[in-house]
């Protein structure tokens, strides 16, 4: 809830930009949006290794939208290039409930123009990001080949590029190509996740757009001044993963609890301009699963009570000290109202442990609270494929310079 207040409350003390007042400064707009979509073969469940002997190659999802936005033309609107936000639901199909289920996904969303084409026609990007819920996950009994779905819960995350045609003043024809992953972010194995791509087809209307609607028709204003400076973020964040054990013949096994990861970012970031800063992170985390190992536990002389399950193996963690690794990364971030999208390539440069010893990879999004405050969501994988741990957190921005616009 205190999310949703934070991405739709309005400075009544804002001062008048470009003209607009401040009850007419944001046009609001709903949209339906339909998806057919690719499933990814990644998986041998997905070729057809299921109790069905179906492949699941195809899905449809349908998708419900609100969002808000500077009305166009305005200074806001020319510096963060026509930029939207808002909160979408979506139904999906896959054409397997019984193997899949049917999920529902919520999700927040931003976009904005990458190129004018003509007075009514651009090219957008837009991505999503959010929670999808109703999965029919793995189970040992009844939905044993199911290893790309391991939770009821699932990460959405999307990409997607686009034709944006203005029909009218409050009617948009939107079509374009999409990204789509789900995964749990390793909090449950098994964990492969699913990758779809298909087109995107949808209508927006405009409730309330301004009639100065076509792109190509920019009032002349002032955008104040951008000072390129040095801030400097620091974050805290912590989650939970599931990792292999390895035994003592060698083999790995999945480990039957969910071990704590806490860590911290502290990144010098030099801003460039409205919409871009780029510096370097480091990285501190504690990793309660590094070096797990198992063993196969021995069943005792007196049996088990009634209902007792005996585990198999017994996981043991490694010393503290082996549970540490500080890292640095370069950052590049992407800064638009309210949200920031950032990714990150770095190495620990200082760890005892095998399996902290790693080249990775992060994308993040930092959440607006206040001017200076954020939350931070964020997954890093390692050399590229291999999943390694959510970051949840909070943060703070010392030393922004950015000029306020509103």
């Amino acid at each position: 809830m205190g999310l949703l207040l934070v991405l739709f409350s309005i400075d009544s003390t804002a001062q008048k930009v470009d003209s607009l007042s401040v009850a007419h400064r944001y046009y609001h707009a709903l949209g339906l949006e339909f998806r057919p979509e690719y499933v990814f073969p990644s998986n041998s469940f997905l070729k057809g290794d299921n109790i069905y002997n179906n492949h699941i190659n195809t899905a449809f999802s349908g998708h419900l939208k609100y969002a808000f936005g500077v009305q166009p033309n305005s200074m806001t609107d020319r510096i963060y290039k026509g930029v939207y936000q808002g909160i979408g639901v979506a139904y999906y199909n896959f054409g397997e409930s019984k193997l899949l289920g049917n999920p529902v996904a919520a999700y927040l969303y931003q976009g904005a123009r990458i190129a004018e084409l003509n007075p009514t026609l651009s090219f957008n990007y837009e991505w999503n990001f959010g929670l999808s819920f109703g999965w029919k996950p793995y189970n040992h009994d009844s939905n044993s080949d199911n290893l790309v779905i391991g939770s009821k819960a699932n990460a959405y995350i999307n990409a997607n590029f686009y034709l944006r045609q203005m029909l009218s003043r409050q009617v948009d024809l939107i079509a374009g190509v999409s990204l789509t992953h789900f995964s749990n972010g390793n909090t449950k194995i098994p964990n492969a996740g699913l990758n779809t791509t298909g087109v995107r087809l949808g209508l927006v209307y405009n409730i309330n757009r301004n009639d100065k609607s076509s792109f190509q028709t920019p009032i002349v204003c002032d955008i104040p001044y951008f000072p390129r400076h040095i801030s400097y973020d620091l974050t805290l964040f912590g989650s939970w993963r599931r990792a292999g054990a390895t035994l003592p013949n060698g083999d790995k096994i999945a480990s039957t609890d969910a071990y704590t990861v806490l860590g911290f970012n502290f990144a010098p970031m030099y801003n460039l301009n409205y919409r871009f800063r780029t510096g370097l992170s480091l990285d501190g985390v504690y990793d309660g699963s590094a070096d797990l190992t198992g063993e196969e536990n021995v069943m005792p002389i007196e049996p088990p009570k009634d209902h007792q399950k005996i585990p198999p193996y017994t996981f043991y963690q490694s010393a503290f000290h082996k549970r540490l690794a500080l890292g640095v990364s370069g950052r590049a971030e992407y800064v638009m109202p309210y949200f920031t999208v950032g990714i990150g390539l770095g190495v620990n440069i200082l760890q005892s442990s095998s399996d902290l010893k790693s080249f990775y990879q992060l994308l993040a999004l930092k959440i607006d609270v206040t001017r200076n405050t954020y939350l931070h969501v964020g997954y890093t994988l390692r050399n590229f494929h291999n999943p390694n741990y959510l970051m949840l957190g909070i943060g703070i921005r010392l030393h922004n310079k950015r000029p306020k616009l509103d």
